[in-house]
């Protein structure tokens, strides 16, 4: 279990945000966040969107339909939950 998850529970935005997080830096497809957390593409699809909304995540579009994100690291509100994240990280470590 991570320390996201202990400190505020597994919900699909939540795994969604730790797979981003995890893969801060790079873009990746709505299929490849499905794949990696074993959400489905709609959950993902989902949750996605109130990210975008607060501006934690960006989208960049590659073609007409495929749409890719990456976390906006240049944001306030991202560079605290990195913060955050890498704190409760070092405080409880993954089982």
């Amino acid at each position: 279990m991570s320390a996201l998850e202990k400190v505020f529970g597994r919900t699909a935005q939540m795994i969604v945000l730790e797979n981003l997080i995890k893969n801060r830096g790079t873009f990746t497809y709505l299929s490849g966040i499905a794949e990696e957390t074993g959400l489905s593409h709609s959950s993902v699809s989902r949750v996605i969107e109130p990210l975008l909304a607060i501006e934690i995540i960006t989208e960049k579009k590659v073609g007409k339909q495929i749409r890719t994100f990456t976390l906006d690291e240049e944001k306030p509100l991202t560079i605290f939950l990195l913060d955050t994240y890498d704190e409760l990280s070092k405080l409880l470590p993954d089982d």
